[in-house]
């Protein structure tokens, strides 16, 4: 058992520690403490910077002061018991590896980190099955629901460069998804502010909101199906849930989003088996920080996907 205490404790960021979120910071820097602590010490203010509460998501600066109030804990390290299956998926999901990345298609279901009531997620999992490795973070984000390309970084110096990548639009996206009923060709740039908001039962959710920030997703159709549309999406900026509320927004959210659409009766015994939020990671694009040459990639689409893919393009549902 190890006991973890801290009261007041300052850090004081260096150059070698800033341009990475808050959240992955302190994960390194406390590895035993819970990550549900961490996210819910930003949020109470137990963890501030520069005496003010911020986001999860804040890039620290160089000069920035973390200041810990009166953080006491005593926990046991969780061990990570992996199933065969679970290893062999995974590895058998590596799209792309160098000494700089690790690029993985992302089963539907998993999250990429832990915290929030999840015990662990893709880069808690990698770091199990690729302990060979001293350095590996997660470059970008997407949602637990959305299944295709994640990308992990092997180096600091690599994840900072992606970073800039990211902050400058560099790094090209592209997503499939179904959608309910047709899509207007009309709808080919959508830019929406969107807001954060917690709903009565205290979970987070993301609306149209002319206080939010500033989204833009861009749409083209790619095949009319029954009462359907297959859609190219292209997010410009990266915002929560950003296409699944742009979608919803006009009326056509994507399939089996219960969040943000309407929650389906499978009444049909393929769909039952099949169901999942039908949005995928399918390509990306970017200069190699290793070398600035172009490099493209893309993510095949699992099972489920493509048997909703062929049921919808024959029957209406």
């Amino acid at each position: 058992m190890n006991i973890i205490n801290s009261f007041k404790k300052i850090i004081i960021i260096k150059k070698h520690m800033s341009e990475q979120r808050i959240d992955n910071f302190l994960f390194k820097t406390f590895k035993k403490l819970p990550k549900s602590m961490i996210y819910r010490s930003l949020r109470i203010g137990k963890i501030k910077i520069n005496k003010k509460k911020v986001h999860p998501y804040y890039k620290l600066k160089i000069n920035d002061n973390i200041t810990f109030f009166s953080i006491n804990i005593e926990t046991k390290k969780k061990k990570i018991n992996l199933s065969k299956s679970i290893i062999q998926l995974f590895i058998k999901n590596i799209l792309f590896e160098d000494n700089d990345l690790i690029i993985f298609n992302k089963p539907y279901g998993f999250a990429v980190h832990g915290g929030s009531g999840i015990s662990y997620g893709v880069i808690e999992i990698f770091r199990k099955i690729r302990s060979d490795l001293k350095f590996l973070e997660l470059v970008h984000r997407i949602d637990k629901e959305t299944s295709g390309i994640l990308i992990l970084s092997k180096k600091r110096s690599i994840l900072k460069k992606m970073h800039i990548n990211l902050r400058e639009k560099k790094i090209y996206k592209e997503y499939l998804a179904i959608l309910h009923g047709y899509w207007s060709k009309k709808n080919k740039i959508v830019k929406l502010p969107l807001l954060k908001k917690k709903n009565i039962k205290q979970k987070k959710k993301v609306c149209v909101h002319k206080e939010g920030k500033l989204a833009q997703t861009n749409f083209e159709i790619k095949k009319y199906l029954n009462n359907k549309t297959l859609v190219k999406i292209i997010p410009i900026t990266g915002r929560t849930h950003q296409i699944r509320v742009h979608t919803a927004q006009f009326g056509h959210p994507i399939v089996f989003d219960n969040r943000y659409g309407k929650i389906e009766k499978k009444k049909k015994k393929i769909i039952k088996k099949n169901s999942r939020l039908l949005l995928h990671a399918f390509k990306v694009s970017f200069l190699h920080p290793r070398n600035n040459e172009n490099f493209s990639i893309t993510a095949p689409l699992d099972k489920k996907f493509q048997n909703c893919l062929k049921y919808f393009s024959k029957n209406i549902f």
